[in-house]
């Protein structure tokens, strides 16, 4: 965007007196109890950051959290970002009690799908279900800091698992049910869980996902694995024959250890831990070897309570879609809206194509206030012709919002078509982030494409390549100073030396995934430009190219692969892999096939590369590591030095490619 624009950026929404009212109330609480003026939410975020532990002190007081023992010391910023000072030292707490902290009549889960009945599950009927999971887990010997691993469609009875798993001070993990059984390998294994929770088979997109198969070879491939509960999907389902899959059961048969002999269940106790004790685990997208285990802890609650809640306060009235089951950090984060008291609808499967009005009348039947949308779905949407009808009133849903990969003016516009006054934006997060760095304050206005602010005591800046803050350029997105939520660390990596290295050896002592962003100076937005590393945002799906590698470089014909991101005018994102074949095999259109049969079956079909071409050299750099970033600035027509490449010659290869002109849309 030249500089001259960012004054003619247009405005979508405005806030009122009401929607700024939460905001205001929290703001003059900071002026009264610490002597300050803040004149706006820009004062009040410069304040956040610059006082981190008042601020995250007054938000722990707001958001009520529940614990046993109060902490003593919010944070020692003496201790550098990169070292993981701890947060909340001394306090002593339960994940599990604090996301069962209501247990009234008030809904909770709604749980949909392709193929299912709808069911409501309560808020009281939860903690019931809650106690009998955490019951089964320790009569079967569970204790703190075990791992159950969740391999299972969007369903309750994975909310169930995770409460009842760190009800006791066991983590949580899980992989997307849409990943082929070496992916599911990959990941867990590095992580040892003692149990795993998974399905028969569901639907999905109308398509039905087999999953027993599957399970076996994960059954198979970890061997630390004690028991494989499988969850059925359909009643007819627990007469599968299941005898192959090792130390496997159905869930019925579980849960049946939590009961003593006269039938009742034990109560549920919650395990008082440290605030960075882990709860979750997530994985990385694998740009450089296996996707790594990253460590949550605690301080999912505090971005719920500040972004999702109105300022710390309970939210009763949303109604939140969530269609992603365990394996995505989204699921974290939805589940964790259980914290403000929420609703929310677990859809298993995929909602928006299955016929043209589908998306339009669950929103009007289960009365879906908020809601959240990938652009690639949004494309496909308008693309269809998939609108809101006549029919529709759409008077539940208040909030749109968007991510995962850029948001582009014609997803804004497309929205704004839907429903007069919503409020629509872009947000901004990551899995190493748990919850949203960038979100909106409903007492700000709302710019076309451009995520609002910096959540509250988060410090973000945008650096250039020599570290130095700009504004009105592109630059890196960091964080700059410690935030609660941001990972612990990596599973495994004891001395952090891995961690360090990942997120903060190009700008020391600063955290770094590697998005690129511009702050507009007028609007004070974030306009995200993409990815400036090797990780790949195609269809809506992060991933990395490791992952794509793991899958093609296995087939015989193939010496060696390389895949990167290729962006239109439109900065519409697709995935170009080029394969250099082994001597005596030739590039066809049977080997690309092939190589699109196997990713989309061993990860996910939105994995599968848009564009497949041969190339006769990869350039690698002096340590035989592929140089990704050269090729993806050379397919983007950006600017490259090519002095790391140590096979220089073979990147004439990579330019002007006919197959990849004219991506324009």
């Amino acid at each position: 965007m030249d500089q001259k624009n960012f004054s003619d950026v247009e405005m979508v929404w405005q806030p009122t007196e009401d929607s700024a009212a939460e905001m205001k109330a929290f703001k003059k609480l900071i002026e009264s109890k610490y002597n300050v003026k803040l004149r706006d939410f820009w004062d009040l975020h410069k304040w956040s950051v610059e006082h981190l532990p008042e601020f995250y002190a007054e938000l722990w007081n707001i958001a009520g959290i529940i614990y046993s023992k109060n902490f003593e010391q919010v944070i020692d910023l003496n201790i550098p970002m990169e070292d993981s000072p701890l947060w909340f030292e001394g306090a002593r707490l339960n994940l599990a009690e604090n996301l069962l902290k209501f247990r009234d009549d008030h809904v909770a889960l709604i749980s949909a799908g392709e193929d299912s009945e709808t069911k409501r599950t309560t808020y009281a009927e939860m903690y019931e279900e809650a106690t009998l999971y955490g019951a089964a887990f320790q009569k079967f010997g569970l204790k703190k800091g075990d791992i159950v691993a969740c391999y299972l469609s969007n369903r309750r009875e994975a909310v169930f698992a995770m409460l009842g798993a760190v009800s006791i001070g066991a983590i949580f993990t899980g992989a997307l049910p849409q990943l082929g059984a070496e992916a599911v390998i990959n990941r867990l294994k590095q992580v040892k869980p003692k149990i795993l929770f998974t399905i028969d088979r569901f639907k999905y997109d109308n398509m039905e996902i087999e999953m027993l198969t599957k399970v076996k070879k994960i059954a198979d491939g970890i061997s630390c694995l004690q028991k494989v509960v499988i969850v059925p999907s359909k009643e007819d389902s627990k007469f599968n024959d299941i005898s192959k899959i090792q130390k496997s059961c159905f869930l019925e048969e579980f849960l049946e250890m939590a009961k003593e002999p006269d039938g009742t269940v034990p109560p549920l106790i919650f395990e008082q831990v440290s605030f960075s004790h882990p709860v979750y685990i997530s994985y990385t997208s694998g740009t450089s070897g296996l996707p790594k285990p990253l460590i949550s802890c605690f301080g999912v609650l505090l971005t719920t309570a500040r972004d999702f809640g109105t300022y710390g306060k309970p939210n009763r009235e949303v109604v939140w879609l969530s269609i992603s089951p365990v394996g995505w950090a989204s699921w974290n984060m939805y589940t964790n809206m259980l914290f403000i008291g929420c609703t929310l609808v677990l859809f298993e499967g995929h909602p928006y194509f299955l016929s043209p009005t589908f998306l339009w009348d669950m929103i009007d039947e289960l009365k879906i206030s908020h809601l959240f949308l990938t652009p690639s779905i949004l494309d496909d949407l308008e693309k269809k012709g998939y609108i809101p009808t006549e029919k529709h009133s759409l008077n539940s849903l208040q909030v749109f919002t968007s991510s995962g990969a850029v948001v582009r003016p014609q997803n804004i516009d497309f929205c704004r078509k839907l429903k007069k006054g919503l409020r629509i934006f872009a947000m901004y997060g990551c899995a190493e982030v748990m919850g949203p760095s960038m979100w909106h304050d409903p007492s700000l206005p709302i710019y076309k494409c451009e995520v609002p602010a910096a959540s509250l005591g988060i410090d973000i800046q945008c650096l250039d390549e020599k570290g130095k803050s700009v504004i009105g350029e592109p630059g890196e997105i960091v964080i700059v100073k410690p935030v609660p939520f941001l990972a612990l660390g990596l599973w495994g990596d004891e001395d952090r030396s891995v961690f360090k290295e990942k997120y903060f050896s190009k700008f020391p002592g600063v955290f770094a995934v590697g998005d690129t962003g511009i702050i507009n100076p007028i609007t004070k937005g974030f306009i995200i430009c993409g990815r400036s590393d090797a990780t790949l945002k195609a269809r809506g799906c992060r991933f990395g190219s490791s992952e794509i590698y793991n899958v093609v470089n296995k087939f015989p014909e193939v010496y060696d692969s390389l895949c990167v991101s290729q962006f239109s005018k439109s900065l519409v994102e697709r995935a170009v892999l080029f394969v250099k074949m082994e001597d005596g095999y030739s590039f066809s259109d049977e080997i690309v096939n092939k190589i699109r049969v196997a990713i989309g079956n061993e990860l996910t079909v939105r994995h599968i590369p848009e564009v497949i071409l041969e190339t006769k050299d990869i350039p690698c750099n002096i340590n035989g590591k592929k140089v990704e970033i050269i090729v993806k600035k050379i397919i983007n027509n950006m600017p490259y030095n090519p002095e790391s490449v140590i096979n220089p010659q073979c990147l004439q290869s990579f330019c002007n490619i006919p197959e990849l002109q004219g991506f324009d849309e």
